[in-house]
């Protein structure tokens, strides 16, 4: 649509607009040389229909389309063309000299805008030194926020009114931007949890992760410590702790260099599933037991190592193995031969799904068998035809 077409013509439009306040909506019109009118006349251009039509407007919007004389619309695209072609700058300067603060607000709820309108608005909201929800106004910001941007909201309608929402958000972001943005959010003070959630996510950048080692706080600190992409240039400055090197040595995504700087570390590092072939090889050369025993725990394990492990004689290691995902079935068919291996198996999402069913049967195992994901996924797709 080009709004362009309609310039100094006229629209009816049945109902309300939906996105934009109804004065938001008129000044819009107005601005773009739009004539908007709620009566029919003949020398309409476009009739819109809008939200909360009254039984009367619905009856005569019908009544104009049998016609078909006439170009329909729905609000919805007309209100989504008005979103797309507002100029951010000339709003910003707008919205700061009119200090016009429900107006603001009105924005910050369309849905409509752009998300980098939205950005820049953000900034101009006043959180009065509240939390997200201590306040109307900033229960609707909060609300429009975690909306706009949390997949799958319509599976969970609630979760935009309650901290875990943003938390849930932070959790699902894969760009830097959006958590740039809820790290600079006021009412972030309140919820160190939502500051850790930041701090491990991958995709926080090295000025996020800078701020986090700077505020010194044992839980950020810890948090950024498990960050699978911590920037290589702040690795060192969590050596001299051990627990928090022990935490980079098992989740960090390694290489050559990172392997040799933390291989001191080496049973939390043989349970970091992105050790390369060589680097899996090279700890199962130091023939230890508790590395073995990590090692067995890997759920990335080359099929040699595992074999190779297989040969050990200490039952933790060959237990740890067949509750490993990364051991092929074939060998955890062999392996339910012997009735030592059930417990394990029945753990493992990645046995066979006839031996889950026989497992599923002994009442020592059923418990492990029916929390067992691979179990779950088969019976959903199994069942209910579900897409799994």
């Amino acid at each position: 649509m080009n709004l362009q077409k309609y310039k100094n013509k006229t629209i009816l439009l049945f109902g309300k607009s939906r996105a934009f306040s109804s004065d938001e909506f008129k000044a819009q019109m107005h601005f773009h040389k739009i004539n908007i009118i709620d009566e029919f006349n003949e020398d309409i251009a476009l009739i819109v229909d809008g939200k909360m039509m009254t039984p009367y407007e619905q009856n005569e919007s019908e009544n104009l389309y049998k016609e078909s004389k006439y170009v329909f619309m729905d609000i919805d695209v007309l209100e989504r063309e008005l979103a797309k072609i507002i100029d951010g700058d000339t709003l910003l300067m707008s919205l700061k000299l009119s200090h016009d603060k429900d107006r603001l607000k009105d924005f910050l709820t369309n849905s409509m805008i752009t998300d980098e309108i939205f950005f820049k608005l953000l900034k101009m909201y006043n959180w009065n030194k509240e939390d997200f929800f201590d306040n109307d106004n900033n229960r609707d910001v909060s609300a429009a926020f975690i909306s706009r941007f949390y997949e799958n909201i319509e599976r969970n309608h609630n979760v935009q009114y309650a901290t875990t929402g943003f938390i849930h958000l932070v959790a699902q972001a894969k760009n830097k931007t959006l958590l740039q943005v809820i790290s600079n959010l006021e009412p972030l003070i309140f919820h160190p949890r939502l500051k850790c959630a930041i701090a491990m996510n991958v995709f926080s950048d090295l000025e996020m992760q800078k701020i986090f080692l700077k505020s010194g706080g044992e839980r950020i600190l810890e948090a950024l410590s498990f960050n699978k992409r911590l920037d290589a240039t702040l690795v060192k400055e969590f050596l001299n702790d051990e627990v928090l090197a022990n935490n980079m040595a098992l989740t960090i995504t390694l290489n050559e260099d990172l392997f040799k700087l933390l291989k001191e570390y080496k049973t939390s590092i043989a349970k970091n599933e992105s050790l390369s072939f060589k680097m899996q090889k090279q700890l199962l050369n130091l023939e230890e037991s508790d590395v073995d025993f990590a090692l067995g725990q890997n759920n990335a394990l080359d099929i040699s190592i595992i074999k190779k492990l297989l040969q050990n004689d200490d039952e933790k290691i060959i237990s740890a193995l067949y509750e490993n995902t990364s051991t092929p079935q074939e060998i955890l068919q062999v392996a339910y031969q012997d009735e030592k291996n059930h417990a394990s198996l029945a753990k493992n999402e990645n046995t066979p799904i006839d031996i889950l069913y026989q497992l599923q049967l002994d009442a020592r195992y059923e418990r492990s068998v029916k929390t067992n994901a691979g179990y779950g996924k088969h019976i959903q797709s199994e069942n209910l035809g579900w897409l799994v």
